[in-house]
């Protein structure tokens, strides 16, 4: 039975019974799925592996195949990758089932059951006795389902069950620096000649505009006539996955939905094709304190497809329940590293609102302004101190010379 050492998101070592390692594994990953629903609507859905994850069914394999790295999780889900080797070189194939039944993440699937989809990674094979390695995004993709991988650090088949010292690195991360040819000298002949060359001028760079700033919305939940949840913000959009977006949403058309609760309160900002689900939970049972724990963005386009990303571990905006969160300047959050969020002009409040009211407000940085008084304060006490000084400095003088005159 292998035995396998978890440190965080995916960081696993697969090892044999002597307790050789034969797989060492280390990633963050998303995965996205699209789905019918039962209107005849495709939908996607974008999560990360969650904090409970079992790993029956990983081994170290045997000569008949090589070793395999399984992660089972919720309702049915099995991730696993299996590696087979060469003479030269190693190479991993992933196999995602993933059930439809689970009415978490598929509440109105058409289609019910498990699905199983496969893909290679790496997608090119490994040099045999390396370590893979690709720090930037690698998009797998499998029929209606995307494996984002980041900070990949990788090896199966490793000697003596120690990781090597050398590197076989992804497409992603190699840089390519152009190199300008050494000019070459031709020979003088008697008779030279020479010809013109006509050249073609550069066009212009092109000129950056400068990115507009969204406008601010005022969005509540209801339970019944009464608030659960308010918020001020203008949302912004960063995606640098595949061709860099920048999304604005536009409060006049902008739909916001979600759920209240005691320990976690959801609110879906949709505009169009764009949505942004924001989950906020009270960080234990015992504490006082909330923050955005859960963010997902699910981007629909027609052309490139849909974009999706999912982060479940973030703690952003902490704050003491029954007080709200502002914060007046650009925030920028990280929720993978091709997806972030700018947020301006924030101030929300998911928690125990009463008389549909913002409570007190916890600042994210305290306003220059609330500085002001005590600086020009403390700018006036330094000045009478100085022109004290001063006075008493000119008045010492002047009688000091009085008295060297009736000398």
């Amino acid at each position: 039975m292998p035995v396998l050492f978890k440190v965080y998101a995916v960081d696993v070592e697969v090892k044999d019974d002597e307790n050789v390692t034969c797989l060492y594994a280390k990633w963050m990953m998303n995965l996205s799925i699209t789905y019918e629903s039962a209107i005849n609507e495709y939908k996607s859905v974008a999560f990360m592996f969650p904090e409970s994850v079992r790993y029956d069914g990983s081994t170290c394999g045997n000569e008949t195949y090589g070793p395999i790295l399984a992660m089972e999780f919720g309702n049915g889900h099995l991730w696993s990758i299996q590696f087979t080797k060469t003479e030269a070189t190693y190479q991993g194939s992933i196999s995602f089932t993933y059930n439809t039944n689970d009415t978490e993440l598929f509440p109105d699937a058409i289609r019910k059951g498990p699905v199983t989809t496969s893909a290679s990674f790496p997608e090119q094979p490994v040099q045999l006795y390396t370590i893979f390695r690709c720090h930037n995004m690698e998009p797998v993709e499998s029929d209606n389902v995307t494996h984002d991988l980041w900070n990949v650090t990788l090896q199966a088949f490793l000697e003596d069950g120690s990781l090597s010292n050398q590197w076989t690195v992804c497409e992603n991360d190699i840089v390519v620096t152009a190199v300008t040819p050494a000019p070459t000298t031709r020979p003088v002949t008697e008779n030279p000649t020479t010809s013109t060359v006509p050249t073609t001028p550069l066009p212009p760079l092109p000129t950056l505009l400068p990115v507009e700033v969204p406008a601010t919305g005022n969005y509540s939940l209801m339970n019944g006539s009464t608030a659960c949840l308010l918020a001020n913000l203008g949302l912004q959009l960063n995606i640098s996955q595949q061709v860099p977006l920048i999304i604005n949403f536009n409060p006049k058309t902008t739909v916001a939905s979600g759920s209240c609760g005691s320990t976690t309160s959801v609110l879906t900002l949709k505009d169009g094709s764009c949505t942004v689900d924001f989950l906020f939970a009270v960080k234990d049972t015992s504490s006082d304190r909330f923050s955005l724990k859960e963010v997902n963005i699910t981007v629909v386009q027609p052309k490139n497809g849909t974009l999706s990303a999912a982060n479940r571990s973030l703690d952003y905006w902490e704050t003491t329940l029954g007080n709200s969160y502002m914060c007046r300047k650009e925030e920028t959050l990280v929720v993978t590293s091709g997806y972030r969020m700018n947020v301006f002009d924030l101030k929300i409040q998911p928690f125990d609102v009463q008389d549909n009211e913002y409570a007190t407000a916890e600042d994210c940085s305290p306003d220059v302004d609330n500085y002001f008084v005590p600086i020009v304060v403390g700018a006036a006490l330094a000045g009478l101190v100085f022109l004290v000084f001063m006075a008493y400095f000119v008045g010492r003088t002047t009688r000091r010379n009085a008295s060297y005159e009736q000398f």
